[in-house]
């Protein structure tokens, strides 16, 4: 499904320019860049979280505590397909 959106940019005349010249204000030049950039903040993102996770001084899960963690993700999956969802 495509969206339509006008956008009008403000941009210095040299980078405007150059961004003409380099084809990038073409819709599929920008869609592709407005990917790669929500990719990238996305990363940045799993980055800065699994950082915060380290950061926290709490002790690592045990086997057994992991195996329960799984399973209980597992009986919550079934429950969810049970109910057809």
């Amino acid at each position: 499904m495509m969206a339509t959106k006008e956008l009008t940019l403000t941009l210095p005349e040299k980078l405007a320019g150059e961004a003409e010249a380099a084809g990038l204000l073409r819709p599929e030049a920008l869609e592709q860049l407005l990917r790669e950039e929500i990719r990238r903040r996305r990363v940045e993102g799993l980055f800065a979280n699994a950082d915060r996770l380290a950061a926290q001084q709490t002790p690592p899960l045990t086997p057994a505590e992991v195996e329960s963690e799984i399973e209980a993700a597992r009986a919550a999956r079934r429950a969810a397909d049970a109910r057809g969802g």
